[in-house]
C-alpha cells in the first residue's frame, strides 16, 4: 500500500462520475472551487491540504470543450504549486482525439498540441477510456493508461442479444476493435465502406461481409452528430439486416443527433457516462447509458497502490 495520501478532485465536466468513482473507493471527492471570474477566466481554489499527495483529477473533454480542458490545465497547475507527490489527469474522453494527424495541408495535430499542454503543465500520468487512435498514447513523454470499454459493454451485448448477431465496424479504421468483439462474442462481422466528405459528414457506400437476416451491432468509440450513424443504418437494412443497435462508449451527442437517433430505425443506443447525457439526450428512450465508475475506480485504486493494471484489460488483439 502506498504511503502517501489518495485524493481525488473533479472539475464541472462530469461530476456524478466522479461522485460515483468516490464511492466505489470508500472515500470523500476533495473539495475545490472551480469556477470563473466575472470575465469568464477560469478560477481555481484547491480547499485541502495534498502536500505530498497521490492526487487524480477527474475531468473529461466533453461541451463546453474548451472551459473544461482550461479547468484542467488550470487545476494541475494548482495542484502542482500546492506541492501534490503524483498528479494523474483522468480524462475519461479525451478531446480533440480526431485532429491526431495532418490529413491536408497547413491543418493542426490539435490531439498532440492538448498533449504537450498537459504534459507541461505538471500532470504526471494520464488515464483515459478508448482514445479515437491509438497513437495519441505516443503524443504524451508521461505514462497514459488508455482503458477499454470491453469490460462494459460486452457484458451487457451478451445478456441482450442472441447468437444470431454481427458486429459492424463503421469504417476501415475501427476493424481491429470490431474483430476483437466479434471473436470473444462468438459473431459475425462485418465493414462499413464509407466516404467521408468533410467533419461530420460521411456517406455510407456498401457493406462488407454478411448482414442479411441478422442482428446488426455498431460498435464505434464515439457518436457526435449521428449523421454517419443514421446513414449505416439504413444502408444495413437496405442489405437485409433484421434489425440494427450501435455500441459507443463516448456519447459526444451534439447538434442534431439526438433528434436525428430518435427519428432513425437504429433500435437503441448503448453508451457509457465518460461524457454525462444532457436532459433532452437522457429522456430519449433509444439510449441506454452504462456506468464507467468500476473500471475507473479499480484503475485508480492499482495506480495509488502502485499495482499493475493490466489485469483491468480486455486485451483487443
Amino acid at each position: 500500500m502506498a504511503t502517501y495520501g489518495l485524493r481525488i478532485f473533479a472539475g464541472n465536466s462530469n461530476p456524478e462520475l466522479a461522485r460515483q468513482i468516490c464511492d466505489s473507493l470508500g472515500i470523500t471527492l476533495a473539495r475545490s472551487l472551480v469556477s470563473t471570474f466575472s470575465d469568464g477566466e477560469i478560477r481555481v481554489e484547491i480547499s485541502e491540504n495534498v502536500r505530498g499527495a497521490d492526487v487524480f483529477v477527474i475531468q473529461s473533454g466533453c461541451q463546453p470543450v474548451n472551459d473544461h480542458l482550461m479547468e484542467l490545465l488550470v487545476m494541475i497547475d494548482a495542484l502542482k504549486r500546492a506541492s501534490a507527490r503524483r498528479i494523474t489527469a483522468v480524462i475519461p474522453y479525451y478531446c480533440y482525439a480526431r485532429q491526431d494527424r495532418k490529413n491536408k495541408p497547413r491543418v493542426p495535430i490539435t490531439a498532440r498540441l492538448v498533449s504537450d499542454m498537459i504534459s507541461r503543465v505538471g500532470a504526471h500520468r494520464i488515464l483515459t477510456m478508448d482514445l479515437h487512435a491509438g497513437q495519441i498514447q505516443g503524443f504524451f513523454d508521461i505514462p497514459v493508461d488508455n482503458l477499454y470499454a470491453s469490460p462494459i459493454l460486452l457484458p451487457y451485448i451478451r445478456e441482450r442479444f442472441d447468437d444470431d448477431m454481427v458486429i459492424v465496424s463503421p469504417d476501415a479504421g475501427g476493424v481491429a476493435r470490431a474483430r476483437a468483439y466479434a471473436r470473444r462474442l462468438r459473431a459475425g462481422l462485418a465493414v462499413i465502406d464509407k466516404r467521408r466528405s468533410d467533419a461530420n459528414q460521411a456517406q455510407a457506400l456498401n457493406i462488407i461481409g454478411e448482414v442479411a437476416g441478422m442482428t446488426a451491432i455498431i460498435l464505434d468509440d464515439m457518436v457526435d452528430t449521428a449523421g454517419t450513424m443514421v446513414e449505416a443504418v439504413n444502408t444495413l437494412l437496405e442489405k437485409g439486416a433484421k434489425e440494427v443497435h450501435a455500441c459507443v462508449t463516448h456519447a459526444v451527442l451534439s447538434g442534431p443527433a439526438v433528434e436525428r437517433i430518435e427519428k432513425s430505425a437504429l433500435k437503441s443506443l448503448i453508451v457509457t457516462d465518460t461524457i454525462p447525457l444532457r436532459p433532452q439526450t437522457a429522456q430519449c428512450q433509444k439510449i441506454a447509458c452504462l456506468p464507467s465508475c468500476g473500471l475507473f475506480s479499480a484503475a485508480i485504486r492499482n495506480i495509488h497502490n502502485e499495482d499493475s493494471i493490466s489485469t483491468l484489460f480486455e486485451i483487443l488483439h
